[in-house]
C-alpha cells in the first residue's frame, strides 16, 4: 500500500514538473513584439547597445526554444523584453532631447534677429 503511495506522488510530481516547462509562445510574442517596437523607436540608433542586447537575447531565446530549452528560452526571453523597452525609452528620450536642443537653437536664432533689428 504504501510503495503505491509512493509511486502515485512521484507520479504527480513528475506531471507537476512537466507542465511548469511548456514552451513560453507569448513571452516570445511580447518579446519579438519589444524588439520590434524598440527598432521602431530609433533603438539601434539611439541605443545601440541596449537593441544589440536584446536582439541577441531573443535569437539566443529563439534558438532555447528549437531545441525544447523552455525554462532558457522564458529567461532570455524575458531579459530580451527588458532590454528592448530600456533601447525604446532611452530612443525616445534622445529623439525628444534632439527636439529640444533644435527648438532652442531656433530660439536663439530667432533673439539674434530681434537684437539686429533693434539697434
Amino acid at each position: 500500500m504504501m510503495h503505491r503511495i509512493g509511486m502515485a506522488v512521484a507520479a504527480v510530481m513528475l506531471m507537476a514538473g512537466c507542465a511548469s516547462t511548456s514552451a513560453p509562445t507569448g513571452q516570445m510574442a511580447v518579446s519579438r513584439a519589444a524588439v520590434s517596437n524598440a527598432m521602431g523607436a530609433g533603438g539601434a540608433e539611439f541605443a545601440p547597445v541596449q537593441f544589440k542586447s536584446a536582439s541577441d537575447k531573443l535569437t539566443a531565446a529563439e534558438r532555447a526554444m528549437a531545441d525544447k530549452d523552455y525554462e532558457l528560452a522564458l529567461r532570455l526571453a524575458e531579459q530580451a523584453e527588458v532590454d528592448a523597452k530600456l533601447a525604446a525609452e532611452m530612443a525616445r528620450s534622445a529623439r525628444a532631447q534632439r527636439a529640444a536642443d533644435a527648438l532652442q537653437d531656433d530660439v536663439r536664432v530667432l533673439r539674434q534677429e530681434i537684437d539686429r533689428q533693434s539697434k
